[in-house]
C-alpha cells in the first residue's frame, strides 16, 4: 500500500432531508438520470440530481414556505456500467465458442510480491472467469532476470490459445520496463501500451489495434451516459503514458478541444475552470476543489488515493483526485471513488481480449 496522505475535503453530508413541517406542502420532483446507451430503462438506477420544492397539486393554497434545494451531480456509476459490459462480453464469448470452438485467452505475468499487484492480478483472473475467458498466470520472484520475463512473453506471443498478454506493472527496479512491454507482440497488446498502438492513436486516419484500458473506460462512460464530447472543452489533469496522454488523444479523436494540466502548468485552477469535461488522473488526493470546476461540468475521476480515516476499521479510506463533496455541488455528473473508473478498467481489458480473439479468427 502506498503511503497515506491526509487530505481533508468537505465534511458536509451527502444526504439531505426535508423538515417534516414542509413535506405536506411540498412536492419533490426527482429527475431520472439520463438514460445511458445500451441500458434498459427498467434497469437504470435513479439519480437524485435536482430536487425542486413547490406547491402541492393537492392543495389550493400556496405553501407556507418555499425551499430551494441544492442541485447534486448525477453519479456516473462505473460499477453498474462495467457489469453491463461484462454481460455483453460473456454473451459474445459464448457465441464465439459455439460458432468456432475458440475461447479467448488472457495471459498475465506478475513479477515480485507486491500485495497491490497481486490483488489486481487476482481481480483480473476473477473477471476473466466471470465472462468465460481463459486466464493464464505466471508469477515470478522479484529477483528474476529480465530474460526470464522475456522468455515467457515470447512463449505467449507464439501460443495461438493466448489472445492477450498483460505484464503487471510496476516491475522490479532492475528491469527495463520499456524493453519488456515492447516485447509483447502488437497483436496481443491488450493493455494498449505498445508504441505502435500509441502512435496510431495519435495519428488522424490511423486506428490502433488496442486502446489503453483506463482511458478507454473513461470515454466509454461518457458514451454510455449520453454525454456529448464533440466541440466541448476538455481538460485532462495528468500526462502519464498510462492514462493522461492517451485520454487526451481519445478526447481529441472525439473532436473535443483539449488542454492538459500537469506539474509545470501555471494557474491550473483557471484552465480547469474552463472545462466542460474534466478527466483527473494525477494521483493526488482531493487536489481538484469545487472552485476549480465550472458549473455543469462533467468529471471523470481516475485517482484512487488512500487517506487517513480514524472512523474506518482499516484506518484509511479511498478518495479520488477530485474533492467529491465539493465537486458534486457544482458539476452536472461525476464518477465516485471507488466504484467509478476502476471497474471500467478491467471491463475494457476483457473487451480488448475478446476483440483480439475475434480478430485472430476473423469473427465479426
Amino acid at each position: 500500500m502506498a503511503s497515506m496522505v491526509f487530505s481533508e475535503c468537505s465534511t458536509s453530508t451527502t444526504s439531505r432531508f426535508f423538515p417534516m413541517s414542509l413535506r405536506k406542502d411540498a412536492v419533490v420532483l426527482l429527475r431520472r438520470l439520463s438514460l445511458p446507451r445500451h441500458l434498459g430503462a427498467s434497469n437504470v438506477p435513479l439519480s437524485f440530481r435536482t430536487l425542486t420544492v413547490g406547491a402541492s397539486p393537492q392543495t389550493s393554497t400556496p405553501p407556507s414556505a418555499s425551499v430551494a434545494i441544492e442541485a447534486r451531480a448525477e453519479v456516473i456509476d462505473g460499477k453498474y456500467v462495467a457489469k453491463q459490459i461484462r454481460d455483453e462480453i460473456s454473451a459474445e464469448v459464448s457465441r464465439m465458442k459455439e460458432a468456432i470452438g475458440v475461447v479467448p485467452g488472457l495471459a498475465v505475468i506478475l513479477v515480485g510480491d507486491r500485495k497491490d499487484s497481486a490483488t489486481y492480478v487476482r481481480n483480473k483472473k476473477k473477471a476473466c472467469e466471470s465472462v468465460g475467458i481463459n486466464s493464464l498466470e505466471v508469477h515470478l520472484p522479484a529477483d528474476s532476470k529480465e530474460e526470464d520475463v522475456l522468455k515467457f512473453i515470447s512463449g505467449f506471443n507464439d501460443d495461438p490459445s493466448v489472445h492477450g498478454i498483460l505484464v503487471q506493472l510496476p516491475l522490479p527496479s532492475h528491469m527495463n520496463e520499456q524493453s519488456i512491454l515492447n516485447a509483447v507482440t502488437i497483436e496481443k497488446d491488450v493493455d494498449g501500451f505498445h508504441p505502435l498502438n500509441i502512435g496510431r492513436l495519435a495519428m488522424r486516419g490511423r486506428e490502433p489495434l488496442f486502446v489503453p484500458c483506463t482511458p478507454k473506460g473513461c470515454i466509454e462512460l461518457l458514451h454510455r451516459y449520453g454525454i456529448g464530447i464533440k466541440g466541448k472543452r476538455a481538460v485532462v489533469i495528468g500526462r502519464s503514458n498510462i492514462v493522461g496522454m492517451p485520454a487526451a488523444l481519445l478526447l481529441q479523436r472525439e473532436d473535443a478541444t483539449i488542454s492538459i494540466v500537469h506539474s509545470r502548468t501555471q494557474n491550473p485552477e483557471e484552465i480547469t475552470r474552463e472545462a466542460d469535461i474534466i478527466i483527473a488522473a494525477v494521483g493526488q488526493a482531493n487536489m481538484v476543489r469545487g472552485t476549480w470546476i465550472k458549473p455543469g461540468a462533467v468529471i471523470i475521476d481516475v485517482g484512487i488515493n488512500p487517506v487517513e480515516d480514524s472512523k474506518s476499521s482499516r484506518g484509511y479510506k479511498l478518495v479520488g483526485d477530485v474533492c467529491y463533496e465539493e465537486a458534486c455541488k457544482v458539476a452536472s455528473a461525476i464518477t465516485p471513488v471507488p466504484g467509478g473508473v476502476g471497474p471500467m478498467t478491467i471491463a475494457m481489458l476483457l473487451s480488448n481480449t475478446l476483440t483480439s480473439a475475434k480478430r485472430a479468427h476473423n469473427v465479426q
